[in-house]
């Protein structure tokens, strides 16, 4: 056998015995570092547990929603934001003069046998507005004194809301009747309350939509008195002259029209609604 052919055997030999101490090698590394790590972990001294009857433990969990400088974080304002904006429909309907309002002019629209003109989104849109106009002292007060010091940090969460409560309460009970905070008071099954101050809120809330309710239909029918009158002529004036196959809303639809453009009909409703919460 050749020189030649005697390293060709012994090549792959070599490479072998190689690639195994490499690996020896490299074990040897792995094994040394887990060693010290392990022989630090354990000279590591464990923290002892906090007992948390203890005073210095805490024994719960707390959440601070005010940022570093005692003013609400930017995240609880947001999420206050959208917890208002999903509830404000029922404030609005519940605690303001919206519904008083808009049952105010649905039945001065129906009184003018219009039962889609104006729509219902333009009707809304007016006593939204007028609503604002109405409740624009409460809201002020409400920002003044509930929701610019609780974005100030100057009051907590707690006090905020009994702030604002106070002028929403004040509104209510101005426009509220005894006897429908009676009702509500014995259909709850509640002893009578010491003074008007001292209603709970869920008791005034009910009590409040009745009496707008009952104040918008007393409008409602003073309303309809002059255009019942004016179907009454027309139909006794179709059936004089024998013409009973016409609908007499047609005709006096016309005349419904033009005595409220001459009376300035909205006008009058709308100053008699602002004048009512005065």
């Amino acid at each position: 056998m050749t020189l030649r052919t005697l390293r060709r055997a012994q090549g792959p030999r070599d490479w072998r015995r190689a690639a195994i101490i490499g690996l020896l090698l490299l074990a040897t590394v792995v094994a040394l570092v887990l060693i010290g790590a392990s022989a630090s972990h354990a000279a590591t001294t464990p923290t002892p547990p906090v007992d948390p009857s203890s005073p210095d433990g805490t024994g719960g969990v707390s959440i601070d929603i005010n940022g570093p400088d005692g003013k609400p974080s930017s995240a609880i304002v947001t999420l206050l934001g959208i917890t208002l904006l999903s509830v404000a429909p029922a404030l609005l309907l519940m605690m303001t003069s919206f519904t008083k309002i808009f049952v105010v002019l649905a039945m001065a629209r129906n009184a003018l046998a219009l039962p889609s003109i104006p729509p219902n989104q333009v009707l809304a849109g007016l006593a939204l507005f007028l609503s604002l106009f109405i409740m624009a002292p409460v809201l002020t007060d409400i920002n003044t004194h509930a929701l610019q010091p609780y974005l100030d940090g100057n009051i907590d969460f707690t006090h905020a809301i009994d702030t604002a409560t106070g002028p929403l309460r004040h509104f209510m009970l101005k426009h509220t009747r005894e006897e429908d905070l009676a009702l509500i008071t014995r259909a709850a099954g509640q002893a009578n309350p010491k003074d008007l101050e001292s209603v709970p809120l869920p008791t005034l809330v009910p009590a409040f939509l009745i009496s707008e309710l009952r104040a918008a239909f007393i409008i409602g029918f003073v309303i309809f008195i002059p255009f019942l009158v004016i179907d009454l002529v027309v139909s006794a004036a179709l059936m004089s002259m024998g013409m009973m196959m016409l609908p007499p809303v047609m005709i006096s639809l016309p005349f419904k029209i033009l005595l409220f453009v001459l009376v300035d009909g909205w006008g009058l409703i709308i100053t008699t609604l602002v004048a009512s919460y005065k």
